[in-house]
């Protein structure tokens, strides 16, 4: 495929906002696709080079991509700055730039290879070399192509639809419908790279699908946990359980192998046979090894040939011992100044689930056989020193009043609360379901839970709150079957005065001129200032009424914000949650 036919596909989708429509288009294009290059096309039609643990970045600015188109035609960037500033986009300068040039293609391979080049170049005068090399590129191709290629490494190609979608349209390039989904998300489940399930499916049908399984080095997409209104709701659903505690810090994926994946010898020739392999990866699936040098040695002392272990790390003082707030935790999710912090905030891990072990998957087993498993890693006596990485505690409770008597345990350990897991089930990969049920302090309040909504936008301040530029803002919570985004509150208070100039600091530095294409919001709700669909903030609420404003049918009572979150915006609560949490308010609480 040339990049001429693959950017007039692009140019399709970014005309429509209809879901159907988007599917079909995305199954056409994988149709003239050949399966060696239905992974790259994949990725590019997300905005990216790779999926999200592979860490290849541009790391290209918006002042930087400026630099390189007023470079490639000859410009002053002052003009080009202006020329930008006036139509809002990367993409329709480039393409006026070069409208009257060239008109030349290249293979959609050849470019994707160029592109990585790009990405790859690190070190002294890297980002001369980038622009250099991004220059030439711009220099080969039509206008049309330079429209999108220019918004790709600065984050804005942004075509309103996720990988979610690609599946879609992956089972209808072969049926004309979307039965195969379900056989197609479970693969993308356990194996987190949407271009290595395109391009199996491309070569092998739905019976090389079929034959997906988790690997080292390819992230789980992560269980979720339900919510049920009481006690005894938890315990008429899941009988017998295992009781663990909810610590309020970040999810963390681990592999371990004492062998190096095939990929990373290919790549990492000067490393010795013998070196074993680490990663940690995020609930967003992304490598943040890097962040936790302090862990990795923990992580190399497992008494196992190779496992992926679910966990989650918390901060804690090294003085008292006490767990810190998430505020604190979440600064070890940094890049720089790395061992300073590691320094400040050190990190206990607490690894509450096994899901492969010695070469194979073992997501299917149930949870008390894989908890056995993992207790016995823990067992050995070379984890008996390991001080970071530690087995979560667990009771088995078949009764309410043990569940209370643990959940004020944990409370009073300054914990969220507790998750309780049914003993039979398999682990439930990239799915929200009741096999694993929260239970937390906040579902003491009438409404059962906070609540995690994207900022769509804020409204400019008056009187007092003149002086932050913001007033209030608006947030949505997510439709998954339209992958949109519907508005479910407007908030004006609950925040102090920092917190007023943090949200209009991200919402400024993410503001695009037009509502972005996934938001569904009336016109009587639209905000002065629209951001990107990329902060996610925790509400509390006193309740969720119905409400004939708000396009989710929904709104929250008195919301105020908790925090902002570092999660993915398709992780955030959906419509069907809300509804969920709707429903429980009206149940007796304990």
């Amino acid at each position: 495929m040339t990049t001429k036919t693959f950017s007039e596909f692009l140019s399709k989708l970014d005309q429509t906002t209809l879901r159907n429509e988007i599917t079909a288009i995305l199954s056409q294009l994988f149709n003239k696709a050949r399966y060696q290059e239905i992974d790259k096309i994949c990725y590019l039609c997300l905005g990216r080079l790779a999926p999200p643990h592979q860490s290849i970045d541009f790391n290209l600015a918006e002042k930087s991509m400026v630099k390189i188109l007023a470079y490639t035609f000859n410009r002053p960037v002052e003009e080009l700055t202006e020329i930008y500033k006036k139509n809002g986009d990367l993409g329709s300068t480039a393409y006026q730039l070069t409208e009257s040039r060239q008109k030349g293609s290249l293979s959609i391979v050849e470019l994707y290879r160029k592109l990585v080049i790009i990405a790859n170049q690190e070190g002294s005068g890297s980002q001369g070399r980038k622009l250099k090399l991004f220059s030439e590129l711009l220099k080969q191709l039509d206008p049309l192509t330079n429209k999108y290629l220019a918004r790709i490494p600065v984050g804005k190609l942004r075509l309103g639809f996720s990988e979610l979608t690609i599946l879609d349209a992956l089972s209808w390039l072969k049926t004309k419908n979307k039965t195969l989904r379900p056989d197609l998300e479970r693969a993308y489940n356990v194996s987190a790279d949407i271009g290595l399930v395109a391009k199996t499916f491309k070569k092998g049908g739905l019976l090389a699908i079929k034959k997906i399984q988790p690997q080292i080095g390819i992230p789980i997409r992560p269980a979720l946990a339900g919510r049920l209104a009481n006690q005894e709701k938890i315990i008429e659903k899941l009988g017998t359980f295992a009781l663990e505690p909810k610590y309020d810090g970040f999810r963390i994926q681990i592999h371990f192998s004492r062998q190096l994946p095939a990929e990373e010898k290919s790549e990492n020739t000067l490393l010795k046979p013998q070196h074993s392999y680490v990663r940690f990866f995020s609930r967003q699936m992304e490598n943040t090894t890097g962040m936790f040098p302090d862990l990795v040695k923990e992580v190399e002392r497992f008494p196992v040939e190779s496992a992926i272990l679910d966990g989650e790390a918390i901060g804690f003082n090294p003085r008292t011992g006490k767990f810190l707030p998430f505020q604190e935790t979440a600064q070890r999710k940094r890049k720089y100044d790395v061992k300073k912090t590691a320094g400040k905030i050190p990190l206990k891990v607490f690894v509450f689930d096994l899901l492969y072990l010695n070469g194979k998957p073992i997501l299917k087993k149930s949870f008390k056989k894989r908890r056995l498993a993992l207790e016995k890693i823990f067992q050995n006596p070379t984890m008996k020193s390991n001080q970071l990485i530690n087995l979560t505690p667990q009771r088995i409770i078949k009764n309410k009043s043990q569940i209370e008597k643990y959940f004020n345990l944990y409370i009073n350990q300054g914990l969220e609360g507790i998750l309780c897991k049914k003993l039979n089930s398999s682990y439930q990969a990239g799915a929200r379901d009741f096999t694993w049920v929260k239970y937390k302090k906040t579902m003491r309040t009438n409404l059962a839970d906070t609540i995690d909504c994207l900022v769509l936008g804020y409204y400019r301040g008056r009187g007092k709150r003149s002086g932050f530029g913001i007033g209030a803002f608006l947030v949505g919570v997510l439709d998954p079957r339209n992958e949109s985004f519907l508005t479910i509150a407007k908030i004006g208070t609950g925040l102090s005065d920092d917190q007023w100039r943090q949200i209009r600091r991200k919402v400024d530095s993410l503001k695009t001129k037009e509502k972005p294409k996934q938001y569904s919001v009336p016109k009587e709700l639209t905000p002065d200032v629209w951001a990107k669909p990329e902060i996610v903030v925790e509400i509390k609420s006193d309740e969720i009424s119905k409400s004939p404003i708000h396009s989710s049918g929904y709104a929250l009572r008195f919301p105020r914000m908790e925090r902002i979150r570092q999660k993915d915006p398709n992780q955030s609560t959906s419509l069907k949650e809300v509804i969920q949490l709707y429903k429980i308010q009206t149940c007796p609480k304990n």
